[in-house]
């Protein structure tokens, strides 16, 4: 991107604060996981920081200090990456009610690829995501694989009416890694 994506600026906010708003409108408690030494753009009151013990081992490493963050507080969590302007709290809605309580993870598999970082986790995922990080196996699929996963494609997740009508074209999923979809997505909020 050229920049940290957590301060770039959309519709008046940081994209981090933006992020932890939509979600705080369904979910708490919050918890920011940054790199070791990662600066972000203040945090509202209450949300939580977590680090990485390790840099550069992926969003399976992230994704493992969140949950351990939240031990004692959640029973599941959302997790989502920084760079989603357009993600709608009916995503999250409707991603909870596919896991149930009979799965460990509901995941998004949607335009052509998995969305580990829009999904949710039960914090039963903690002893196999410790054991795959052990093992350098770094890759969330590999999670996917061990674990009770729901892949829910776009016909399944707009099953939900409320997605649906929030989120038709599943926005929610994409993200801005490029400074030609973060101008890209500044334009659509502008038109």
């Amino acid at each position: 991107m050229g920049s940290p994506k957590a301060w770039l600026e959309f519709e008046g906010e940081t994209l981090l604060a933006r992020v932890v708003r939509r979600i705080a409108e369904v979910a708490s408690p919050i918890v920011v996981v940054a790199a070791p030494g990662q600066a972000l753009p203040t945090l509202p009151e209450g949300v939580l920081l977590a680090r990485d013990p390790v840099r550069g081992r992926g969003p399976l490493q992230g994704i493992a200090a969140g949950l351990d963050a939240l031990v004692g507080r959640a029973s599941a969590v959302f997790v989502s990456s920084t760079d989603v302007p357009f993600l709608h709290p009916a995503l999250i809605r409707r991603l909870h009610a596919l896991r149930g309580d009979s799965l460990d993870i509901a995941v998004p598999r949607a335009k052509g690829h998995y969305h580990p970082l829009s999904a949710i986790y039960g914090l039963s995922a903690r002893a196999e995501i410790a054991a795959l990080l052990a093992a350098d196996r770094l890759r969330p699929f590999f999670l996917f694989e061990r674990m009770r996963t729901l892949l829910a494609d776009e016909d399944l997740l707009l099953e939900g009416d409320e997605l649906r009508a929030a989120d038709p074209e599943l926005l929610s999923l994409e993200n801005v890694n490029t400074p030609e979809q973060y101008a890209a997505a500044l334009a659509r909020v502008r038109t």
